[in-house]
């Protein structure tokens, strides 16, 4: 299924200091066909109806969530989305890539669960079907049917952090609350269904949004730094993103 390209992608010309984590389309192009790559589309399933890209498995990660990171529930919830992976083909021997319409926060969710897994090889599409679009990339209707993997998970314990420790941390001075919510969210206005609304004390508002440029895309590592620097979040502090 071939696509209408979209306004031609600006060329980055600064790298990133982890640039081996986003793949470009370009990059990903490259790699279509290759029995070891494990390719996920994270959109919601109208979006994957209009086309995916070439070799995708599809698995919309964005309702599954806990109100609480406490054991057992938490290992439940491990163990859950490692087979829900797994039955998209996401394994421990693979190279994993995700997906979404543009750089976003199913995407995030998704590479975080894989680096607390202790998995190796995982990355972003930069700019997600907006940026493959773009280059001038097919997209395809067929669906290819996955073949399960399975793969070890090795916790990566200093990537989560529990509420009485964060709590403990911040009153001793130790660590930066980072909230990246909506400021509806920050500021209480929408409670997203809980009992009470607002922000960790202390927290510093930088919503996700404005990491990303006007084509979906993180921005240029020069301009996040800046707008990092500006809220504070320095890389001499320790830092617990929400």
């Amino acid at each position: 299924m071939a696509t209408s390209p979209g306004p031609a992608p600006l060329q980055r010309t600064e790298p990133f200091p982890n640039e081996h984590l986003l793949w470009s389309p370009a990059l990903l192009k490259t790699r279509l066909g290759d029995p070891n790559l494990a390719l996920v589309d994270l959109r919601p399933t109208h979006q994957v109806l209009n086309g995916i890209i070439p070799g995708a498995a599809h698995f919309d990660l964005y309702g599954i969530g806990l109100t609480s990171t406490e054991p057992p529930l938490w290992d439940e919830f491990v163990n859950l989305m490692r087979s829900l992976l797994g039955l998209r083909g996401v394994g421990h021997d693979k190279t994993v890539v995700f997906y979404e319409q543009q750089t976003g926060i199913r995407a995030a969710r998704a590479f975080w669960l894989l680096e607390y897994y202790g998995h190796r090889d995982v990355h972003v599409l930069d700019g997600g079907v907006d940026a493959w679009t773009a280059a001038a990339y097919p997209l395809t209707r067929e669906m290819a049917e996955p073949r399960p993997a399975s793969f070890k998970i090795v916790p990566q314990q200093d990537l989560v952090i529990g509420a009485d420790e964060l709590n403990r941390r911040i009153r001793e001075g130790d660590i930066l609350p980072l909230d990246t919510r909506s400021d509806d969210e920050y500021f209480g206005r929408n409670k997203r269904g809980t009992a009470r609304g607002g922000a960790i004390p202390k927290a510093v508002h930088l919503e996700w949004t404005h990491y990303l440029d006007a084509q979906g895309r993180f921005k240029a590592p020069a301009e996040l730094e800046k707008l990092f620097q500006r809220a504070g979040i320095t890389k001499d502090k320790a830092i617990a993103p929400y």
